[in-house]
């Protein structure tokens, strides 16, 4: 690097005193929108309306002079204000966790070592290490640099790149913008080049800082189901509010009990009010995208959860997601003959080979850290240490970096002792040998081993060495007279878990599209060895770049293979597969995949060798890198749509009976079944039910053996509704007629309403049971882990056990006690008010 530094020698911060400095100085952050605290989250609690339908009813039986009934209601608002801060806080932990892990990462140099450590734990002084594709964590200035140019535009609002010199040792900090200056600036982008530098301020003190731009965090936007739940929300809310006033004017009119009435008319409005909705849908995102991370698959956009499901074709890169990206040096050709590389033979290496093996290490960073580069590196230490052919003193005067134009590089070195400049050069073998000159008899040679080598799995790399005497460096490698020395041969294994993914994306009816760099041997030996289908056909970056765009939807049909693509191209892979109707989940890691990223439903970023620009471009970033990561996210997108419409048809059905049971006794003039602090002892059952015991419930076993969903499917579509509508006026008929005849049989209210209100709770639990899955039956699904529904079904035995038995309580929600042969009824009325659901789970297996 230009500014006499080498990574090998560059210690920079010991992790104590980063450590004490971070304990010092705080984060390297801006100020940023505070979570809610206590207060605030109580004072959102007050203003819902189910608080102020409390407040009025406790206030109502004050009036009535029933003090206990007006305390009980109001120590129920206390324990609603728990569950919301618990709900709350546990979202907003998931969410923090979040914002952590997609914070941008930074490169730093600690006791010697480079380690990837999350932006906003770097510190003054730090040494961080820049390439293309990095965001700036903060501002620094330039120790080191070979060809770094900076987009600064977020600042300056000039859109063309600059570039970045060494500092000098003299030069003060200096305002962004203009060529040839050091210092760099947080929150910029590097677009080209690497870099060594030395931070000067963060978080607050920064430029970006000091005038005031915040950082981006979570984004907030209307996704489909918000919308979507936020329409059932209001039309459910105009249908209480109307039935509420029906009910308090029918009351009066028929009773002549108009404080009752409104207790009646609130009681309703209460049963009808679907403030579930909101909540379970924050809740299930939040807490989704938390189980992904997990899982190595972290969420930056909240849409990418509803679409994953939803996805038809996964466009995935070779190398470092199929394969390990732990490249190993297998095969050399050299003068036309082929040398098989295995460490665990004894014999020393071909005298042959010494000279490639010396070159190839030169034309790489001395200490590399792109995987061919490590493999070179590794293949000479392991033959050729202690030989003249490792250059451990020599240095490293100048490098010519790769260019679309040229996919070649070369390092320019001078020993201690020479006076010649020795330069090595590597590349893709039609640049190596194009710099070599290399004429039409030789290039079919050559092509023809390539094709070998390719077919046999192997990446592919030409070599070639020159020397160059005058004092001037020439301005472009072209300028060399090189010999091409000849070809290494790379293997990275195939990642074990991908075979087992590849067949599960079938399965699912998900097809999926290698995109690789490689050349198409490469490439087909490859998507032989992971189980890849229909491999015949492949697809070269130069043949698609002849098809135009019709040409392109049709071959893309049956292509599962682009090879020797260019990440430009991508973008038109995306674009044919979406004109064909397809759902595209985009892998990535690139500056230039980011259009391809954003064009796709799911841009998917890699974690470990992504940029940063990809990362911000990507609705989803896998952090290991592998493959079988984005299929589990796929099977987690899933699993979260299921557990979603679960949850929303258990509370649809579950308000179903509340509210008849409040709304057909005015009607039919009977004693009143449910009162305010009935519902709200209900609310305690649903609240956790529908956004706790729903949202950890396994996926179904057929979750990956079916097709992806269709995108335009509504959450609660008819079939679902109906059903649960079903569901809740079966119960509902079950309830009424086991409230009928306790009045026929002449037993008292508080008796009648005691059964009333047993066959209501347990029925609910029997809801909770029989959706936990729409395919499988009760019985099948009680061996399935969920803690939170034990809590749930014990909890509320429990509580009904103390309202029905507890003298105090019992005369608080005047109820009376229940014998055992009553509690069989309630219980056998609760069973058979679902059943149905379960016998036609059995009947209608395959289409639900």
């Amino acid at each position: 690097m230009k500014g006499n530094y080498d990574l090998k020698t560059v210690v920079g911060l010991s992790e104590k005193t980063a450590q004490e400095r971070l304990a010092a100085e705080g984060f390297n952050e801006l100020p940023s929108a505070q979570t809610q605290g206590l207060l605030e989250i109580m004072w959102e609690v007050v203003r819902e309306p189910m608080f102020i339908l409390l407040v009025v009813c406790s206030s109502i039986y004050f009036l009535l002079g029933d003090l206990k009934e007006a305390i009980m209601l109001l120590s129920f608002v206390l324990v609603v204000m728990g569950i919301t801060v618990y709900q709350e806080r546990k979202t907003e932990r998931a969410l923090e966790a979040l914002r952590d892990l997609s914070s941008p990462r930074a490169l730093v140099i600690r006791d010697g070592q480079q380690r990837r450590i999350a932006g906003r734990e770097v510190v003054r002084q730090d040494i961080i290490v820049l390439a293309e594709g990095d965001r700036v964590p903060a501002d620094a200035r330039l120790l080191a640099g070979v060809n770094l140019s900076v987009d600064e535009s977020l600042l300056t609002g000039e859109s063309v790149p600059v570039r970045k010199a060494p500092w000098d040792g003299i030069l003060p900090v200096s305002a962004p913008g203009g060529d040839d200056l050091p210092f760099l600036y947080s929150g910029t982008l590097v677009v080209q080049g690497q870099g060594l530098a030395e931070v000067l301020s963060i978080g607050i003190n920064t430029q970006i800082g000091k005038i005031g731009r915040a950082l981006q965090s979570v984004e907030e936007e209307q996704t489909l189901l918000q919308k979507e739940t936020a329409n059932i929300v209001k039309k459910l809310t105009a249908f209480g509010l109307s039935l509420c006033v029906v009910v308090v004017v029918l009351y009066g009119l028929t009773r002549g009990d108009w404080l009752n009435g409104l207790l009646a008319g609130i009681t309703l409005a209460m049963a009808t009010l679907p403030e579930e909705f909101p909540v379970v849908l924050t809740v299930f995102l939040a807490l989704g995208a938390w189980r992904m991370s997990q899982k190595k698959v972290l969420t930056r956009r909240v849409p990418a959860v509803e679409t994953l499901g939803s996805a038809t074709v996964l466009c995935v890169d070779k190398t470092g997601t199929l394969t390990l990206n732990r490249m190993a040096v297998k095969q050399v050709c050299v003068q036309g003959k082929f040398y098989d590389i295995d460490y665990r033979e004894p014999h020393p290496m071909p005298e042959d080979l010494h000279e490639i093996v010396e070159f190839s290490i030169l034309a790489s960073q001395k200490d590399p850290f792109d995987p061919m580069e490590k493999a070179f590196k590794q293949l000479g230490e392991h033959y050729l240490s202690n030989t003249e052919h490792l250059h451990y003193d020599w240095s490293l005067v100048h490098q010519y970096p790769l260019s679309p134009e040229l996919l070649a590089l070369s390092h320019v070195w001078k020993s201690p002792n020479g006076s010649d400049f020795v330069i090595a050069a590597k590349g893709a073998p039609e640049a190596i040998a194009d710099l070599c000159h290399l004429n039409g008899r030789q290039l079919e040679e050559l092509n023809n081993k390539i094709q070998e080598m390719a077919a046999a799995g192997l990446r592919i790399l030409g070599i070639a060495k020159s020397q160059f005497t005058q004092s001037e460096l020439p301005d472009e490698q072209h300028d060399f007279v090189f010999e091409f020395l000849g070809l290494m041969g790379l293997a990275d294994p195939v990642r074990e878990t991908v075979p087992a993914a590849i067949r599960e994306c079938y399965n699912a009816g998900i097809r999926v599209i290698m995109i690789t760099g490689d050349y198409a041997g490469t490439a087909r030996s490859i998507a032989s060895q992971i189980g890849l289908s229909s491999i015949e056909q492949i697809i070269t970056g130069s043949e698609l770049e002849l098809l135009d765009d019709s040409q392109l939807q049709q071959r893309i049909k049956q292509v599962n293979i682009f090879a020797r693509v260019v990440p430009e191209q991508k973008l038109r892979i995306v674009e044919a597969l979406k004109a064909n109707g397809e759902i595209v989940a985009m892998t990535g890691d690139g500056v230039n995949d980011a259009p391809a990223l954003k064009a796709a439903h799911i841009g998917v970023a890699m974690g470990g060798r992504g940029t940063d620009v990809a990362r911000e471009a990507s609705g989803i970033v896998i952090l290991d890198d592998d493959f079988s990561s984005i299929v589990q996210a796929v099977k987690m997108g899933r699993r979260i749509f299921d557990n979603l419409k679960k949850a929303m048809a258990y509370i649809f059905a579950i308000h179903v009976p509340i509210a008849g049971l409040t709304l057909f006794p005015v009607i039919f003039g009977w004693p009143l079944v449910l009162l305010p602090m009935h519902v709200v002892f209900l609310e305690l059952i649903i609240d956790p039910a529908c956004s706790v015991v729903f949202e950890a419930e396994s996926a179904e076993e057929n979750i990956m053996n079916r097709p992806p969903r269709n995108p335009n499917e509504n959450l609660l579509n008819n079939r679902v509704i109906i059903l649960s509508i079903m569901q809740g006026v079966s119960v509902l008929i079950i309830i009424l007629t086991v409230f009928a005849l306790a009045l026929y049989r002449g037993m008292g209210e508080n008796e009648s309403r005691s059964l009333a209100f047993a066959t209501l709770i347990i029925a609910n639990l029997g809801l909770i049971l029989t959706n936990r899955s729409w395919s499988n039956t009760i019985i099948s699904t009680l061996g399935k882990s969920n803690k939170a529904l034990w809590f749930v079904l014990s909890g509320a035995t429990i509580f009904l056990g103390i309202v029905l038995y507890l003298p105090m309580l019992q005369a608080m929600f005047r109820l009376a006690q229940l014998h055992a042969i009553d509690i069989f009824w309630c219980l056998l009325a609760g069973v058979i008010s679902i059943i149905w659901f379960e016998i036609y789970k059995i009947t209608n297996r395959k289409s639900v």
